[in-house]
């Protein structure tokens, strides 16, 4: 049973996702703490730096299919397939965000190229 926090929480980060990926990476600004923690190696703490970081990274060109948004309590769970403008196969990525009174306070993510379809039969997503 999904509790009404898990609910809230997942639609800010559907809500958030759309407009991201719509091309308006401001909407971070209002999104992240201002002490926002990343766990994922080579991605800045922080939410100016991660802001930065993110707006000159592949994931600001990228066209992001989301496959499933899972939330429970704290953590919202996004699944989806990132495709860069010059890698049709494009990325499997899972996001897990922790949020604290609607803003994201830390980040992890799983992050695999998605092989030739011979080498996953039952696909990726």
């Amino acid at each position: 049973m999904t509790n009404n926090l898990a609910i809230r929480n997942k639609e800010l980060i559907l809500r958030s996702l759309a407009e991201f990926t719509g091309g308006n990476i401001e909407v971070l600004r209002n999104l992240l703490h201002e002490n926002f923690i990343e766990h994922s190696p080579g991605n800045p703490s922080g939410r100016a730096a991660f802001i930065e970081f993110t707006a000159s990274s592949p994931v600001a060109k990228a066209r992001l299919e989301i496959k499933r948004v899972i939330a429970d309590d704290d953590y919202a769970v996004v699944h989806y397939h990132m495709i860069a403008p010059d890698d049709a196969r494009g990325i499997a990525v899972v996001d897990i965000w922790r949020l604290v009174d609607g803003v994201i306070t830390e980040h992890w993510d799983v992050v695999q190229p998605v092989p030739d379809d011979d080498q996953i039969p039952h696909g990726m997503f």
